[in-house]
């Protein structure tokens, strides 16, 4: 429930916070990260194809060789992602031509000494890479990092002494800040977060996660795949990071905590989010005394310090566990489906629901936005299609041969989808 000193804050404004990590003009021109430029899965592209098939609207259709998650990454004419043997006895890099679908690199990255276990829903190609001008960041979790030249795909560093035991496979997705390039391990072992010079690798910093937060969790519980978030607050950046038992906020240039929230006991997987100064993110698992396990969506107030779970949280919205999915947030309204298929649509002022639908599938895919319109996937190729508001207006389902479980990318208006077997550019 709401206090009135939240309501106050938030019919004031008491907190004017800009999420800065990219320009917009970034956002129009490439797709440069996890969910996008900003990672919020939202494209100020319009006309954007709404209805396709796997023979109508489509540009150009590539088979893309082995098995992986990762979502496509574009920056000027090439989209790049990940891909690995089924059982990760090799890993690539893949580089595409944006407006022929012609592969132009297809690099192996490694052949690991050493393949460990991963969840059979995972794939040992899941964290999205990131782009800039002139280079692309391809990374595999505890396998290792590499960084390569997008004219040639030669090497230019890579970083394979960083490691954590997953159990259930890597999945978090890096992130460019500035000169720094930041990324999560968080496996039932240890977890920190480490950034890393952009330019040749060296470490600039390490942050521990905090012992007294993990020590009372059962080592399965320790883990967490989620992909952290850059937001502004107060003219300052932050750093968020949510894992298996505590959100916390850090200086992104140092690593040094500012605030935490302690919430849970097993497994993030969901990105936070932001909008208008409100930061959003999924606690892990709850037990309560009688019933059974759940996660909460939490609306906080970022701008505090040390613990402020008591004094910063606005709303909880109580909600089925394992959030893969990381839901869009425009205009004040929140969209996402949860594990039980429930397409829901929150007010992210007052984290009640405005309308909800029961959906058919699996949608383990990110959903995105443009033009108005929610683009969300299932794991059996199907894309549903509803149009934003706060009543559910269903515009389409496009089926696509194979399963989709990657988030897709979109851009000069088409929409860059990857299946199980192709990566598909679909256009008017």
């Amino acid at each position: 429930m709401i206090t009135a000193r939240w309501m106050a804050f938030l019919l004031t404004d008491h907190v004017i916070a800009t999420f800065l990590l990219f320009s917009v003009s970034a956002q129009d021109a490439n797709w440069t990260h996890f969910r996008g430029s900003n990672l919020d899965g939202i494209s100020t592209e319009v006309n954007v194809p709404v209805h396709w098939s796997d023979s109508t609207h489509i540009r150009w259709k590539t088979p893309v060789h082995g098995k992986g998650w990762s979502s496509p990454v574009i920056f000027g004419d090439q989209i790049w992602i990940t891909s690995a043997e089924e059982d990760g006895s090799g890993m690539y890099g893949i580089c595409l031509d944006k407006n022929s679908g012609k592969i132009l690199f297809d690099k192996k990255l490694m052949d690991p000494d050493t393949v460990f276990a991963k969840h059979t829903l995972n794939s040992y190609a899941t964290p999205t890479p990131c782009i800039e001008a002139g280079f692309v960041y391809l990374h595999f979790g505890n396998y290792g990092t590499f960084c390569l030249k997008t004219e040639d795909a030669s090497l230019v560093w890579k970083r394979t002494d960083f490691s954590c035991d997953y159990i259930q496979g890597p999945a978090s997705s890096p992130i460019l800040y500035k000169d720094l390039l930041i990324l999560h391990y968080e496996g039932i072992d240890v977890q920190y977060i480490v950034a890393l010079d952009k330019k040749n690798g060296s470490q600039v910093w390490k942050t521990d996660r905090p012992k007294e937060c993990y020590d009372p969790l059962e080592p399965i519980g320790k883990k967490a795949y989620t992909t952290p978030l850059i937001i502004r607050v107060d003219g300052k950046d932050l750093l968020i990071s949510n894992g298996s038992a505590v959100c916390i906020a850090y200086d992104p240039e140092t690593g040094e905590e500012i605030w935490r929230i302690v919430h849970g006991e097993d497994s993030t997987i969901a990105m936070p989010f932001f909008e208008d100064g409100i930061l959003y993110f999924y606690s892990s698992f709850i037990t309560p005394p009688e019933g059974e396990k759940f996660a909460e969506l939490f609306a906080v107030n970022p701008d505090g310090k040390g613990n402020i779970k008591e004094t910063h949280v606005i709303w909880r919205y109580q909600s089925p566990i394992l959030q893969l999915l990381t839901p869009v947030i425009k205009d004040g309204l929140i969209y996402t489906i949860d594990t039980r298929s429930n397409l829901i649509c929150l007010d992210a002022k007052s984290g009640t629901i405005v309308w909800s639908e029961k959906m058919k599938g699996v949608f383990n895919s990110s959903p995105v936005y443009a033009g108005g319109n929610l683009y969300f996937s299932t794991t059996k190729g199907i894309t549903v299609v509803i149009k934003e508001g706060r009543k559910p207006e269903f515009l389409a389902e496009n089926k696509l041969k194979g399963e989709i479980w990657a988030t897709p990318a979109i851009l000069d208006k088409s929409i860059i989808i990857r299946t199980s077997d192709y990566l598909y550019r679909i256009s008017e």
